[in-house]
C-alpha cells in the first residue's frame, strides 16, 4: 500500500509538472494532436500505478519525452507556418462574404441540418445574418455576423501568411509599401498584422527601446 501510495503521489507530481510545462494555451482549445498527447501520457501515468512490476523511472522518462515533444512542436508551430498547418491543420470557411462555400461544406461533410443548429447554438438563426463562418483547427465553428468585423492575420510573429494576404486583396509589393509608410523596413519586426473587413491594416511592433506601439493604416 505504501508503495502504490508513493507512486501515485510522484506521477501525480510528475503530470502537474508537466501541465505546467505545456502551457495554458494547451488546455483551453485542443487540437486532435494535442487531445492524442493528454491522453497517451495518462496512459502512461495509469501503467506504474496499475501493476507495481512496472518500471516507475521508465514511465517518468516517458512522460517527460513527450512533454518536450509537445512544447517543441508548439515551438515550430509558432515559427513556421507550413509545419503548423501539417500538425493542426487550416481553419476552413464554410460561409464567405454571406455566400454558402458549398465545395467546402462537403469536403468538411457537414450536413445543413448541422450547419444550422451550430448557427442557433451561436444565436445566429438565418445564415443570411452571417457574413463569415469558419471552422477553427480544433473543431469549433466561430460566426462573424454582418453587423461585425472580421480580421485576417498577415503577418504574425514575423512570419507572412501570403494566403491571408491574397484573401485580403493585397499583393506583396502593395504591401510592403504600405509598411514602409509606417517605418516599417523589415517584416520580421512586426509581431503581429491584421486585416480587417474595412480594409483598414492594424499592425503591432516590438520596439526594444521604445516598447510596443501600434499603427493602423487605410488600404
Amino acid at each position: 500500500m505504501l508503495i502504490v501510495a508513493i507512486r501515485t503521489v510522484i506521477l501525480y507530481s510528475a503530470l502537474l509538472l508537466t501541465i505546467r510545462l505545456m502551457g495554458k494555451s494547451e488546455l483551453s482549445k485542443m487540437s486532435p494532436f494535442q487531445l492524442t498527447v493528454i491522453f497517451m501520457i495518462a496512459e502512461l501515468a495509469a501503467i506504474p500505478l496499475d501493476s507495481i512490476d512496472a518500471s516507475l523511472i521508465n514511465g517518468l522518462i516517458a512522460i517527460f519525452m513527450l512533454t518536450f515533444l509537445q512544447v517543441l512542436i508548439s515551438f515550430l508551430s509558432i515559427k513556421v507556418e507550413w509545419f503548423k498547418n501539417f500538425i493542426s491543420g487550416k481553419p476552413s470557411i464554410i460561409i464567405e462574404k454571406g455566400q454558402l462555400n458549398i465545395e467546402e461544406i462537403r469536403k468538411q461533410r457537414i450536413s445543413i441540418t448541422d450547419l444550422m443548429e451550430q448557427l442557433r447554438i451561436k444565436n445566429c438563426p438565418s445564415i443570411s445574418d452571417v457574413q463569415h463562418a469558419i471552422i477553427e483547427t480544433n473543431g469549433e465553428l466561430s460566426i462573424i455576423k454582418k453587423s461585425d468585423v472580421l480580421s485576417s492575420i498577415i503577418i504574425s510573429d514575423g512570419n507572412l501568411y501570403e494566403e491571408n494576404l491574397r484573401f485580403s486583396g493585397l499583393d506583396y509589393q502593395t504591401f510592403e509599401s504600405k509598411l514602409r509608410k509606417v517605418g516599417v523596413t523589415s517584416i520580421k519586426s512586426v509581431f503581429l498584422a491584421l486585416c480587417d473587413d474595412n480594409k483598414t491594416l492594424h499592425i503591432y511592433i516590438e520596439n526594444k527601446d521604445k516598447g510596443p506601439f501600434t499603427k493602423e493604416i487605410k488600404i
